[in-house]
């Protein structure tokens, strides 16, 4: 018996108890970069906490975490035009005490078949140069960002250049559009997967890779959540992380909101949350 019981005063010292464990966890999150930021949530339905009633939503588990302070103001339907609406009620409430902005929005564009466009226009022009020759004016081509309302890059422009303007001291993180499958949400709003061109003849991809391209483009950096959180609706095996089988295979279900926050948990602990203000 006396050996018994040694072996099991053993196992409890080396088998770490429950509270050990959630004081353990608890100081490895407060080492995580985005611990205790004040973080805005830019984006659609997906976001949007009155959307649908969902129970959680992606960004909820970060805050429970991450201890965070959220700034939410994703709309439900919201394409990429509204984001300029959204940044400024965001300065409008808070000014400049955020921390971080983080943008997941596109899918709706896609919906509504808004064209991709281009992402610059192209022009000729006299500049100053010398290379290994007297300065001189020289015609050049020059590119200037299209700032077009109207094409899917066009927009992102528009809210890029402003975003990035309003908060030049400040992280923005871009999140890619997550794969996409059947949704009926009426009559009148029935949404095939996005293996069939939306109606102006693009790909959900073309979407997509341009909210990656923009990262380059605008020095924001990406997380490419569509590869990354594993969630894919065209299969059936995968519809236990959507909202319903039948009729909802585009918004995650909590679970696969919980899969998503977890794939976020380690993208954001490669990157700064925060950065000093100007002096």
């Amino acid at each position: 018996m006396t050996k018994i019981i040694s072996l099991l005063l053993c196992a409890a010292l080396l088998q770490p108890n429950a509270q050990y464990q959630m004081l353990n966890a608890e100081r490895s999150m407060a080492d995580h970069p985005w611990y205790g930021l004040r973080v805005a949530f830019l984006g659609d339905s997906i976001t949007d906490p009155k959307a649908a009633r969902d129970k959680e939503k992606w960004w909820t588990f970060l805050e429970r975490w991450l201890h965070l302070t959220a700034y939410v103001y994703a709309v439900s339907g919201r394409q990429w035009k509204d984001l300029p609406k959204q940044a400024d009620q965001l300065k409008a409430q808070h000014g400049d005490d955020v921390d971080a902005i983080l943008v997941f929005m596109g899918t709706n564009d896609f919906n509504a078949a808004v064209p991709v466009g281009e992402w610059f226009d192209e022009t000729e022009e006299q500049v100053l140069a010398a290379v290994h020759a007297p300065k001189a004016m020289t015609t050049r081509k020059k590119r200037t960002p299209r700032m077009d309302n109207t094409t899917y890059r066009g927009r992102i422009n528009i809210a890029l250049d402003k975003l990035k303007r309003m908060y030049p001291t400040k992280q923005i993180v871009l999140l890619t559009p997550i794969h996409r499958a059947y949704a009926e949400f009426s009559d009148n709003n029935i949404q095939p997967t996005e293996a069939y061109q939306n109606a102006c003849g693009e790909y959900f991809d073309r979407y997509v890779e341009s909210v990656k391209e923009a990262g380059n483009i605008w020095a924001v950096p990406v997380i490419d959540l569509n590869a990354a959180c594993g969630l894919f609706p065209l299969m059936e095996e995968h519809h236990p992380y959507f909202r319903n089988s039948q009729t909802d295979q585009l918004h995650p279900s909590d679970a696969g909101y919980e899969r998503i926050a977890r794939t976020m948990l380690y993208q954001l602990a490669a990157l700064p949350g925060k950065f000093l203000d100007f002096e």
